[in-house]
């Protein structure tokens, strides 16, 4: 079979995470207690048998780093193919590029090194653990130009709002792609496209003065391509508001949406952490909550979400909230429908209520 290469492109998906994105990027935010956002998409891509991974990032990216290093967590750190983070290149003064095709233009070698004749895109945003093999197997059988992963999302929610909806016809070609926000049939952001054809693009959309590769380079030409889509299949969620990342983190409290999503023939990869299991004291009441190795309790946790690390003193409650790693929370506070980032310190006695529909939420490395 063909091969694939992949690219993950940060360039131009929609968020607004607030105190969240104040010292990262969207693709390094902290989800479902030990991954980060960034990890489904690579470890899609490596179950998709695909061995050389790029990553278009613009900015705020040394917490992504940080997390991906040299790739060896998803076997992408391999002296053929491995793990690549693409900047844009601001130095050359005739590149008239801009948006994410200046991404594209600029590290056209990284495209052309490569042996693959496919490309698989995908951003961050799309949760899922996914195997690529059978949509790739059903690109090149009808010699499709294009092959958009779709998701019947059934019950349209304010997260899906700024995606495109696929319409299809009987056979699965794409006959249009609208706002439409009637239409459950959401566009993933992940799609197949053939690496000539993708380069040609490219050119084009350059050579137009345009600013984004899939909107002008795909959907406005889609009466010249050919189109299909494919229907992706078992669990998935779409985070692109602190709203939708406090729902989504909290649905995997169930117990059937987090064993779909994790206990899948395929694993998601993160980055090791070696630290030790959770360690219950003596005044720990903990219920129906996740919590993430390294965590020290001896208080009260109930419907919540504690990532690495995170030390509940005794006399503390914590009830539907998702604490983030190295938090500490003295005794006496109570926290409910909060999201605390990184090495928050919550002192004694405090009191912190939010709502599930606006979560009260505390950036990183704050003292309360």
């Amino acid at each position: 079979m063909e091969k694939m290469m992949g690219l993950i492109n940060l360039d131009h998906e929609h968020y607004v995470f607030n105190e969240l994105a104040y010292f990262r990027n969207n693709a390094s935010l902290p989800f479902g207690g030990r991954y980060r956002m960034i990890d489904f998409a690579l470890s899609n891509m490596v179950n998709s048998e695909i061995h050389e991974v790029a990553v278009f990032v613009r900015n705020k990216y040394r917490s992504l780093l940080d997390h991906i290093g040299t790739g060896e967590n998803w076997e992408l750190d391999r002296r053929n193919g491995g793990l690549f983070i693409l900047p844009p290149d601001w130095n050359d003064p005739s590149d008239s590029s801009k948006g994410d095709l200046r991404f594209f233009h600029n590290n056209r070698d990284y495209f052309h090194r490569s042996k693959s004749r496919y490309v698989l895109i995908s951003g961050s945003q799309f949760i899922s653990n996914s195997d690529y093999k059978n949509a790739f197997k059903s690109h090149m059988e009808r010699n499709a130009d294009v092959t958009l992963i779709s998701a019947d999302v059934g019950e349209v929610q304010p997260e899906h709002y700024p995606y495109f909806r696929i319409e299809a016809d009987d056979s699965g070609w794409v006959e249009n792609i609208t706002h439409d926000q009637k239409n459950s049939k959401l566009f993933t952001g992940v799609y197949i496209i053939n690496k000539d054809l993708l380069l040609d693009l490219v050119d084009e959309c350059i050579a137009y003065n345009k600013d984004n590769f899939f909107v002008c380079g795909i959907k406005d030409k889609l009466a010249d391509l050919k189109i299909q889509k494919y229907d992706h299949e078992g669990y998935s969620a779409f985070v692109n508001t602190i709203e939708s990342f406090y729902k989504q983190n909290m649905n995997l409290l169930k117990e059937e949406n987090y064993r779909e999503l994790f206990f899948n023939k395929n694993l998601v990869r993160t980055k090791i952490s070696n630290n030790p299991p959770v360690k219950y004291c003596e005044h720990a009441e903990v219920n129906d909550s996740l919590l993430a190795n390294g965590c020290v309790i001896d208080g009260a946790v109930e419907g919540s979400m504690l990532f690495r690390g995170v030390n509940v003193k005794s006399g503390a409650t914590v009830k539907n909230s998702i604490i983030m790693q190295r938090c500490t929370i003295e005794e006496g506070v109570y926290l409910e429908n909060v999201i605390l980032d990184k090495d928050v310190y919550v002192s004694k006695g405090q009191k912190i209520i939010g709502s599930k529909e606006k979560p009260y939420v505390v950036a990183k490395r704050q003292v309360i």
